[in-house]
């Protein structure tokens, strides 16, 4: 059952996304669109939240101000810790990006990893078998959206988890902080997983708008990937990354980022709100809508 959103005697629930900066959020539009589709009372707003003032602002969240909320940059790691409550998935993954009250206690999450997976099933049914002995999956980037899809691909019993980063020392500390059977790699060696490899994931910012661009050794494994292989692509701006436009090239099936950050954002109206959302294509239509640039 879903907790109850706390609130007061005829004063509709308010939920909010809080970072710094916040404008660039989408959230608020996703999440008031499943507020009208459902004819719920309540509200969801973007609250600026400078760094280092983030326990002021969930002692209003404690004296009832709102029933909760998204956490993004730059707070992720603290409100982890300034929570009264924290899960096993937030605790694995070091961040929380979902907090809410219940029974008094402020109560903490991190759904990323629940919209890797959800997103994945989607959009590339089948991924995690790999002929029923598990994926093996070569995840690029070792940062905090690397801790969320790691911790997601370990839950769905993967075979194996390659970490690949330009820094060797951080994807070797990241492999090092999960159980199972996981390794790490500078960049340039990706080529040798090219044939064995189920499933690329990229969770770095290269590719995205106004970053760097995805790295050629990981573009020039896409054509000597089985055929069956998955790539995935965590960044949404733009939608139909260069990754993804190589792998789509090359005939595999692909899955875009806009379906994680649609799908995380589904146990957090339940928590708030008590409703259970679907993510549609007319919210996709509609999130994509609002994307800059051409989005494909």
């Amino acid at each position: 059952m879903p907790a109850s959103p706390e609130k007061s005697e005829n004063i509709s629930p308010a939920a909010f996304v809080c970072g710094w900066p916040v404008q660039h959020s989408r959230s608020p539009l996703v999440h008031r669109y499943w507020l009208a589709e459902h004819h719920l009372a309540g509200s969801y707003e973007k609250v600026p939240v400078e760094p280092g003032t983030l326990a002021a602002f969930f002692d209003r969240i404690r004296q009832g101000e709102f029933v909760g909320g998204n956490i993004t940059l730059p707070h992720k790691e603290d409100a982890l810790k300034l929570a009264d409550a924290a899960d096993d998935a937030a605790k694995a993954i070091g961040a929380a990006n979902t907090v809410w009250m219940e029974a008094g206690t402020l109560r903490a999450t991190n759904t990323d990893w629940i919209g890797f997976v959800a997103n994945l099933d989607e959009q590339a049914p089948g991924w995690d078998r790999a002929d029923s002995g598990g994926a093996s999956v070569l995840v690029v980037g070792a940062g905090g959206a690397a801790r969320g899809v790691i911790y997601g691909l370990l839950q769905r019993g993967v075979k194996s988890v390659h970490i690949a980063n330009r820094t060797i020392s951080k994807a070797a500390t990241l492999a090092n902080d999960f159980d199972g059977n996981l390794t790490a790699l500078p960049l340039g060696d990706v080529a040798g997983l090219a044939e064995s490899v189920d499933l690329v994931v990229n969770t770095s910012s290269m590719g995205m708008r106004g970053q760097p661009p995805m790295s050629e050794d990981v573009i020039n494994i896409i054509p000597y990937l089985p055929g069956h292989a998955v790539v995935c692509d965590i960044v949404y701006t733009p939608l139909e990354t260069p990754l993804l436009e190589a792998a789509e090239k090359t005939g595999l099936t692909t899955a875009d980022g806009l379906g994680m950050l649609l799908h995380q954002a589904v146990p957090g109206f339940e928590k708030w709100f008590g409703v259970r959302p679907k993510v549609s294509e007319k919210l996709r239509d509609l999130v994509i809508s609002d994307l800059p640039g051409d989005t494909g």
